[in-house]
Formats: structure tokens, C-alpha cells, sequence
């Protein structure tokens, strides 16, 4: 029996899509070589974006037609690599790719020089991992210690604070004191370990990944504190902040360095909100305790 032709009215939606997907990651891959320093990491990238101008060419044959890329998503891949560095946008990218691949190799067979194109992505794929060294996933366990440290400790003392105190500018105040002073330490202790471990690290960039982590997170957990009066609606919009925060580097982590995220994302929110509720239950016996009323 022979096999139907790919080349039909049906088909033709979907290879005008695999067209204009692959021009778009051409003008995407080329956009991110401009900002890469190294010349070999800009010739990898340069090749990848060469390759996937190829693929759309090879798509337009069977379609006939031309396609105008898609620069909202070229827009969108080139300021998350400017913001989030180039190793997140590109695995974000590449998770995206990961269908097409399949799709792909379905048509293997069927469809002239698909073949070649799967074996293509393939191939950018392994040359990406190989190439993605970015300074801020090197550091990214300095990183870690600054947000998972302020997010434990200080939504434990907030969360304490607001019921001794229920005085929102007097806990914002203890807060911030209580959160600069652990960052400063944080930062030194980070500065001597990464030292003494001689891994390749900067240790004074270790510091200051963490330092700064630290106090970014210690800003973002009071600030419901100097906007809002109810000390309790402050400590739920605490809560959330801190939830949110561990969501958002979760999800960064596990796309950059291709790890799970729900498991992570559980136990760093589960421990922060765990030690959040004993303090508070340790603000009020200790409230019960000494009577202080402020």
C-alpha cells in the first residue's frame, strides 16, 4: 500500500508553523551571539542560528511560501537572557524544542531531509550543554544560601515579631536590623568556607552573591510591613512574598540546570512556612509569658 504523500492541504498549516518556528530561534540564536564574549560560545550560537535558517529554508520548499518570524517571542528570549542570563533563556528555549524534536522524528521517513533536521537539534542541543558556563549558575550555591537562609530565618522572625510586637513599623524595623546584620554575616561566612574550599570560586564574588541574595529577600519580606498597618494581613502577605520568591528560583534552577522542580519547590516552601508557624507560636507564649504589651 502506498504511503500517503505529506504534502497535502491538511499538512500545510503545520509545516508553515515549523517554518516560522525555526526563523524565529534563527534571529533568537543570532541576537544572543551579539551578547556573548567568547568567540567560541558566539561560534557555537552563530553555527546553531545558521543551522536553524537552514531547516526554515528547507521548510519554505515544501510550503511554498515565505513567513515573517515571530519577534515577540524573539523579543521575549532575548530580554530574559539579558536579565536572567543567556543559560536560562536558551534551556527555556530548548524545553520548548523538545515537542518539536518528536515531531520531527514522526515524519522521519515521510517527509524529505526531516531526518536531518531532528538529527540537528540533536546536535545544538548537546553543543549548548556543553558551552553554558555562566558565572551566576557557578555561584548559583552561594545564591541558594543567601535566599534559603533569609527565608527561613526571617520569616521565622517575623512571623514571632508580629505577634510579640503587632506593631508593623516597630516589626519592620526589628526585621530589617535583625535581617542586614544575619546578611553581613551570612556574606563573611560564605567568603571563609568558599576560601578554605579552594573549588575555583572567587570567594569575595561567593560573598557577595550571597550577601546580596540575602538582602534582596530581607527587602521583599518586610516590605508588606512599611505599606500595610494590619500586622496579621502584613505576615500572610509575608508569607506569600516568601512563597513566591521560592517558586520563582526554584523554577529558575530546575530549567538552568535541568532538575525537578516540584519536589525542591516543597521542601524549601515547607520548611520556611514550618519554621514560620513555631515562631509564631513561640511569639505567643512568649507574649503570654512576660505580658509585654507594646
Amino acid at each position: 500500500m502506498a504511503q500517503p504523500s505529506p504534502f497535502n492541504p491538511q499538512n500545510q498549516h503545520t509545516f508553515l508553523a515549523y517554518q516560522r518556528d525555526e526563523l524565529t530561534e534563527h534571529h533568537i540564536y543570532t541576537r544572543l551571539a551579539r551578547t556573548v564574549r567568547s568567540p567560541e560560545n558566539r561560534a557555537v550560537l552563530e553555527r546553531i542560528a545558521a543551522d536553524e535558517l537552514r531547516h526554515s529554508r528547507l521548510w519554505g520548499r515544501f510550503t511554498g511560501q515565505e513567513v515573517r518570524p515571530d519577534w515577540l517571542r524573539v523579543r521575549f528570549y532575548t530580554l530574559v537572557a539579558r536579565i536572567l542570563g543567556i543559560t536560562f533563556a536558551v534551556k527555556l528555549m530548548e524545553r520548548g524544542e523538545k515537542g518539536a524534536q518528536d515531531n520531527y522524528a514522526r515524519l522521519e521517513g515521510v517527509v524529505p531531509d526531516v531526518g536531518a533536521i531532528a538529527r540537528d537539534e540533536k546536535a545544538h542541543e548537546q553543543a549548548l550543554l556543553a558551552m553554558l558556563d555562566e558565572e551566576r549558575l557557578r555561584y548559583t550555591g552561594s545564591i541558594v544560601l543567601g535566599l534559603n537562609d533569609a527565608l527561613v530565618e526571617l520569616t521565622g522572625a517575623l512571623a514571632g515579631l508580629t505577634l510579640a510586637l503587632q506593631n508593623t513599623p516597630l516589626v519592620a524595623m526589628t526585621g530589617a536590623i535583625t535581617g542586614i546584620a544575619a546578611a553581613l554575616s551570612m556574606a563573611a561566612s560564605e567568603y571563609l568556607s568558599t576560601k578554605a574550599e579552594g573549588d575555583g570560586r572567587d570567594p569575595l564574588r561567593a560573598a557577595l552573591y550571597t550577601g546580596v541574595a540575602y538582602i534582596f529577600t530581607v527587602l521583599a519580606l518586610i516590605l508588606p510591613y512599611l505599606v500595610l498597618r494590619n500586622p496579621y494581613l502584613c505576615l500572610a502577605a509575608t508569607l506569600t512574598v516568601a512563597v513566591l520568591i521560592i517558586a520563582f528560583f526554584t523554577y529558575y534552577i530546575s530549567v538552568a540546570r535541568d532538575l525537578p522542580f516540584r519536589r525542591r519547590f516543597l521542601e524549601m516552601a515547607g520548611l520556611s512556612l514550618a519554621v514560620a508557624a513555631v515562631s509564631f507560636g513561640i511569639g505567643i507564649l512568649m507574649r503570654t509569658v512576660f505580658g509585654i504589651e507594646v
